[in-house]
């Protein structure tokens, strides 16, 4: 069983959500993830830092699988909403590549410089942006399936009701955002208990929209009991979707079965693009 949150000391909350203290070699695992990004992107340049908006960081990537109207996966970085890039996260594209899947990676303005809400309205943004230059990048506009990690799991189940989106693909995601209100990320996420709802997948109405979250049998227990809590919670109100474990993945490791062609999060793309 996993503590209740509500009874953590402060101390041990904060540990409840540190991924990188957990992760002792997160740093070298990203730096690998950065190598792998800079690689794809010198042998792939045509769309990079496509400007959605007028601000330093909302700018996209994408990666075309190169066939008039090819799905599109959008990714959206973690860092729990105030640190990482979208460069990072270009590796992962080469897995749905493989697949005929086009990627979009998209940019937004870190906390505290943005608020949360603003955060989601920039993706929000970027979304449709997308949209309305599909037919110019070689995607079909009504078969987009919103993929994040971490916060960027977060921000793809709001998106869940955009236009377009057949599917939600919610990597170690956070959905309920009281624990965070009162842990050290918000210290820059400057969270207000009366946004806590309206921002939090769990408690807003649920999408009808297929909802698929992951996470790692080696991840921090509470990241595990976000991505359950919320698939029960989806499950009760017969919604289309789940919830897998992966074995032995902790926070960072879990991403490459994206980025492999034969991955098991590449493996669950099929399902989501085929809607509910």
């Amino acid at each position: 069983m996993v503590a209740d949150w509500r009874n953590m000391t402060q101390a041990e909350l904060d540990a409840a959500y540190d991924n990188s203290r957990a992760v002792v070699d997160s740093p070298q695992i990203l730096a690998g993830f950065e190598e792998r990004s800079r690689a794809l992107a010198e042998r792939r340049p045509e769309f990079l830092d496509l400007r959605y908006g007028p601000r330093e960081r909302q700018r996209i990537d994408l990666f075309s699988a190169g066939s008039a109207g090819s799905p599109l996966l959008v990714f959206i970085h973690g860092g729990y909403w105030q640190m990482r890039c979208k460069e990072t996260f270009r590796f992962l594209a080469e897995g749905p590549l493989r697949h005929g899947i086009s990627v979009a990676l998209p940019g937004y303005t870190l906390a505290p410089e943005q608020s949360l809400a603003g955060i989601v309205e920039e993706v929000r943004s970027a979304l449709r942006w997308l949209r309305e230059h599909a037919a110019a990048l070689g995607f079909d506009s009504s078969r987009i399936v919103v993929s994040g990690w971490s916060a960027g799991g977060h921000l793809a189940a709001m998106m869940a009701d955009e236009p377009g989106v057949t599917g939600v693909l919610a990597i170690s995601g956070i959905f309920d955002l009281e624990p965070i209100l009162h842990s050290y990320l918000n210290e820059k996420l400057r969270l207000a208990p009366e946004e806590v709802a309206g921002l939090s997948p769990q408690r807003r109405p649920l999408s009808g929209r297929r909802l698929i979250a992951v996470c790692g049998s080696a991840e921090l227990p509470e990241l595990q009991r976000q991505s359950w809590d919320f698939a029960r919670l989806r499950a009760a109100a017969h919604l289309p979707g789940g919830a897998f474990t992966l074995s032995g993945r902790n926070h960072f490791t879990i991403l490459p079965e994206l980025e492999k062609a034969e991955g098991e999060i590449t493996a669950l793309l099929p399902i989501l693009f085929a809607g509910k």
